[in-house]
């Protein structure tokens, strides 16, 4: 394969691809409503949580910092690729996405270690892990997140002449693509492999705990389950595969730009966008961690998302019956 069909099936996949908008909308609407309802519970539970809460809201800052430039893609997407808010906002919007990506993965190891903490080991930390404790180790994880996607900044996110592209590059152009992905396969490892060793590791642990255990009851046996699968739907739908398509994308790229491109590189770049679609449904996912911390705050998220449903069911009812009758309609009803 050539150089000149990578790049055209890049082209293709920028100008023909409905796949990202679809989750784009769909992660939008979802995410919003979710982490609406997540943050409402939390406040809720302010008091009950205590130092957990930390770490939920944070994570939920970080879903909100994420969706708010889901629109600007969106608009980019329809408009076949073409980006019309500048190079700055365009790096900003990549920024955002790190920062959710591995703000997300960092206070769900936050949780993770915490939960395992208080299950494995109540009576050691009873007392020894503060408010403050916590909002040191949020602020730890924003600075190692932010340094982390700042080459998303810094790397140029235009090829060409930045004034007559209209991409918003994931990566960056052909000149810059072989350092990034040093940078890239580099993040992975910190931001990705070794939070993700600590939360399996954790949970790993918690799981052989619940089923020695003869005096949990059978309710908190439950939370503990359901939180460890929401993770595991997480990881394998939305973390993993994005990181290991990243990785073989970027790499693709630059065999691409020393005149060799693999014989792999057009399923890896179809799949590749499918996982930039399934990573940005974190955003949405991540609020169900919530449901799995207590049952108080369960039935609370569901009550939620009951009044939610039932406030879009009301309007839609009103704009139905708001809707005038056609003429021909009214013609036709029998006289009284």
């Amino acid at each position: 394969m050539t150089t000149n069909n990578c790049t055209k099936l890049d082209e293709e996949l920028l100008t023909n691809n409905n796949v990202l908008p679809i989750f784009y909308i769909f992660t939008f609407v979802v995410g919003l409503i979710l982490n609406a309802c997540g943050m409402l519970c939390l406040v809720n539970n302010w008091k009950k949580l205590r130092i957990i809460n930390i770490f939920f809201l944070n994570l939920g800052l970080t879903n909100l910092l994420f969706l708010l430039t889901r629109p600007f893609m969106i608009v980019y997407y329809f408009k076949t690729a073409k980006w019309t808010f500048g190079e700055p906002f365009c790096k900003v919007t990549r920024f955002c996405f790190k920062l959710n990506l591995y703000g997300s993965i960092g206070f769900l190891a936050c949780i993770s270690v915490y939960r395992y903490l208080s299950i494995v080991h109540p009576m050691k930390v009873m007392g020894k892990i503060t408010t403050t404790h916590s909002v040191v180790i949020s602020v730890l994880v924003w600075i190692l997140a932010s340094v982390g996607s700042l080459p998303d900044v810094i790397y140029p996110k235009q090829s060409g002449n930045t004034t007559e592209s209209k991409e918003c590059l994931p990566a960056t152009d052909k000149d810059h693509i072989e350092e990034y992905f040093y940078y890239n396969l580099t993040w992975t490892v910190f931001g990705f492999c070794i939070p993700f060793i600590i939360i399996a590791g954790c949970y790993g642990h918690v799981t052989l705990v619940i089923c020695r255990s003869n005096t949990m009851t059978k309710e908190m046996k439950q939370q503990l389950l359901k939180l460890l699968v929401v993770l595991i739907v997480l990881f394998s739908l939305c973390y993993t595969p994005y990181h290991v398509l990243k990785n073989l994308s970027v790499y693709a790229k630059v065999r691409c730009c020393s005149g060799e491109c693999p014989n792999w590189y057009d399923n890896v770049s179809i799949a590749r966008y499918v996982s930039r679609g399934l990573v940005s449904l974190n955003s949405a996912l991540n609020p169900l961690v919530n449901m799995c911390v207590s049952e108080d705050m369960g039935a609370q998220f569901r009550q939620q998302l009951q009044e939610y449903r039932e406030m879009f069911s009301r309007c839609f009812k009103l704009k139905s019956s708001s809707e005038p009758v056609p003429q021909a309609e009214k013609e036709a009803e029998p006289a009284l």
